[in-house]
């Protein structure tokens, strides 16, 4: 009977050391989904930001010419 009850309690042990490898297993893998999320969110916002640049790119060379009033005032 000793010899039972000493093997029960063994295979409680062990098997609260297994659920406490699980717990930190799932802690583990919820950080690493945070992570994955928070890359994956600034991944889409730099995409977007760079094709926003892209779309939105405006070349002021063009205008320089037309906008020259400050030699007008001193050729006055």
């Amino acid at each position: 009977m000793d010899n039972r009850f000493n093997e029960l309690v063994n295979a409680i042990k062990v098997n609260e050391l297994f659920h406490k490898k699980e717990v930190e297993e799932n802690k583990k893998n919820t950080v690493l989904t945070v992570l994955a999320i928070v890359g994956i969110i600034t991944l889409v916002a730099g995409i977007a930001v760079l094709v926003y640049r892209y779309l939105s790119c405006k070349d002021y060379d063009d205008y320089d010419e037309d906008f020259d009033y400050e030699e007008d005032i001193f050729e006055e």
